[in-house]
């Protein structure tokens, strides 16, 4: 994947995938209110961490000047 496709992607992760998977999260602990509170926070933490690893690669480097661009 170009440097300018990531790139692409990585705002679009942020301004339409990250909102839509708050609104699940939300969904999910309006539900988690029965479970003790120790599982609750666990959950809070898989929930606000978890999304950032499996799209790792999309947004590593992203900050940095193109490379693929020859000045």
């Amino acid at each position: 994947m170009t440097f300018k496709a990531r790139k692409r992607l990585a705002i679009f992760v942020l301004v339409v995938g990250l909102p839509v998977y708050i609104v699940l999260a939300v969904t999910l602990m309006g539900e988690a209110s029965r479970f003790p509170k120790v599982v609750e926070f666990l959950i809070y933490v898989v929930l606000g961490i978890g999304w950032a690893f499996p799209l790792k690669w999309v947004f590593k480097g992203i900050g940095q000047p193109d490379p693929d661009q020859h000045h």
